[in-house]
């Protein structure tokens, strides 16, 4: 059986928003509690705007992290001159090379992929 309640509109919206404030500070608890264990991570505005700017993900991501091409290579196990083809765009490396300077990076998969 369907009960129905009938409220003023005024009410109605009032509890909507209400609703949409605790959804907020729900997913702001949730962006906390994944930076405190450390799931997460803030990146700077200037690198967010170099990524939204289509510079090469992963060249951003290794200038975050403060590494060289050579040392990112190294970390990953891969060449320094496949690291330099993917950052100029001549190659875009296989998923392994990939998933390999990802982890390296510490960053996921898909925040290398554009």
């Amino acid at each position: 059986m369907n009960e129905m309640v009938t409220i003023p509109r005024e009410e109605y919206d009032r509890l909507r928003a209400a609703a949409e404030d605790l959804a907020d500070l729900q997913t702001y608890d949730r962006a906390k509690a994944a930076l405190a264990a450390g799931e997460d991570e803030l990146i700077p505005a200037d690198y967010v705007n170099r990524l939204l700017n289509g510079e090469n993900a992963l060249r951003v991501y290794r200038d975050l992290r403060g590494m060289t091409q050579a040392a990112l290579a190294e970390k990953a196990g891969v060449n320094r001159v496949t690291v330099a083809e993917i950052e100029t765009g001549r190659k875009q490396g296989s998923i392994a090379t990939l998933r390999a300077l990802s982890e390296a990076l510490g960053v996921t998969l898909d925040d290398l992929a554009e």
